[in-house]
């Protein structure tokens, strides 16, 4: 599934383990064993107020997942 994301250049939005005020939203670059993402474009969105900041490239860790899910 993964992959076809990757492949599609789909959006997609990472729930944060323990943060639940906080999603991470960009388009993934790659990933490894470990569930360790690379998004593009990547921003955080704040979920009470809506604000969104622009991240640029990211790591992230795999520990910090909860879900990822494809952004309509």
């Amino acid at each position: 599934l993964l992959l076809l994301l990757i492949f599609q250049r789909s959006r997609i939005q990472v729930w944060l383990y323990e943060q639940t005020n906080l999603r991470i939203e960009g388009c993934i670059v790659g990933f490894d064993e470990y569930m360790n993402l690379v998004l593009d474009e990547a921003e955080e969105v704040h979920m009470k107020t809506k604000n969104r900041k622009t991240l640029g490239r990211i790591l992230l860790k795999g520990d910090n997942i909860t879900l990822i899910q494809q952004v309509q």
